[in-house]
């Protein structure tokens, strides 16, 4: 075989490595490092960051990664057949004593099977483990190539991507898009890899993993049942009030009107001394401010944003009948999420 076959396979062979490498970078390069790069200036980071900021972008690019393998290794599989297996079919012929057809077809086979082999090594996974590796790297190194590859393909990902989703459609699902997503357990393993590598401490891991797992609980598993609250009756005399309230350790106690179900709010101690010592014994139906109300299945998660909204420090949480299950403050939550050793820095609320 001459040169220029050599030289052939060669240049198929990185073609496809590229478009491989292009692929699993794009998908797997942290958007946030690409828009800091951008933000400095970097010119290939600047031409990468709209494809990684929107899924439909990443989309078209990953369907250009895609068109390019498949060519790459079509044209390699035809190329090797033309060149080296009619190379190799006379020796064939002599050797293992074939007919022509046969020597033909025994020398495409030997081909293709040694083609698939260096084909997967140094045109799939060689390239697949450097972008894993080095995501941020591989993916400047290859934009531009894509770039062009997308203006020579762009009729074939527009007419793909289309009958692909209605083909999808037509079984009941939507268009599949291409996100930075991990599910927990990846990004669980990602913790534990980064506190091996020395990246995370241990307790900074911990936590880490306490945040991805209070998504998992409620409002309900945080919140302190009704029963066990330090409540006021809102007929309470005021000397009993003045006693609750020196024995207690808490910044804010709940008023309940006839039922601990019929909550009327909360009172701040800091108020209710304030009002003593300016006009005297007050009513704590006039010092009661309102408590917001979450439901009990609400996820732990999303109860520090309804309360930072609301502009509280405690609510007020509900079943699904309405009625009082108990109360969550954000120093519960931050609490399921630090643990007890780090205590939240907020004023301890009504227990």
């Amino acid at each position: 075989m001459t040169i220029g076959v050599w030289v052939g396979f060669a240049v198929l062979l990185a073609a496809n490595a590229l478009y491989v490498a292009a692929e699993f970078g794009a998908v797997g390069v942290q958007r946030s490092r690409v828009r800091r790069l951008s933000e400095d200036g970097h010119p290939l980071a600047r031409r990468l960051l709209p494809f990684v900021e929107e899924a439909s972008q990443l989309d078209r690019y990953v369907a250009a990664s895609q068109i390019g393998i498949t060519l790459s290794s079509l044209i390699l599989g035809a190329f090797a057949q033309a060149t080296v297996a009619e190379a190799l079919a006379p020796w064939a012929a002599r050797t293992l004593n074939l007919t022509p057809a046969g020597a033909h077809s025994a020398a495409v086979i030997t081909v293709l099977a040694g083609l698939t082999a260096v084909q997967v090594v140094i045109g799939e996974l060689i390239p697949k483990s450097l972008a894993l590796q080095f995501p941020t790297q591989v993916a400047l190194a290859t934009v531009l190539p894509l770039q062009w590859s997308l203006r020579a393909f762009r009729p074939f990902i527009t007419m793909l991507n289309g009958t692909a989703t209605l083909l999808l459609r037509l079984f009941g699902g939507g268009p599949a898009t291409h996100r930075h997503l991990h599910s927990p357990q990846e990004i669980a393993l990602l913790l534990v890899e980064s506190r091996d590598g020395g990246l995370l401490e241990a307790d900074e891991q911990l936590r880490l993993q306490k945040a991805l797992q209070l998504s998992r609980r409620t409002a309900g598993d945080l919140m302190v049942p009704r029963e066990r609250l330090t409540m006021l009756n809102v007929d309470t005399p005021w000397d009993d009030v003045v006693r609750v309230v020196a024995a207690s350790p808490f910044s804010r106690l709940p008023v309940y009107r006839g039922s601990s179900n019929n909550i009327l709010g909360a009172i701040r101690v800091k108020d209710l001394v304030r009002r003593y010592v300016s006009e005297g014994p007050i009513g704590l139906d006039k010092l009661a401010r309102p408590l917001p109300r979450l439901p009990v299945d609400l996820p732990a998660d999303r109860i520090i944003g309804v309360l930072r909204a609301k502009r509280a420090h405690l609510a007020l949480v509900v079943d699904a009948s309405e009625r009082v299950a108990g109360l969550v403050t954000i120093q519960d939550v931050l609490g399921a999420l630090l643990g007890p050793s780090q205590p939240a820095p907020t004023p301890k609320a009504a227990r």
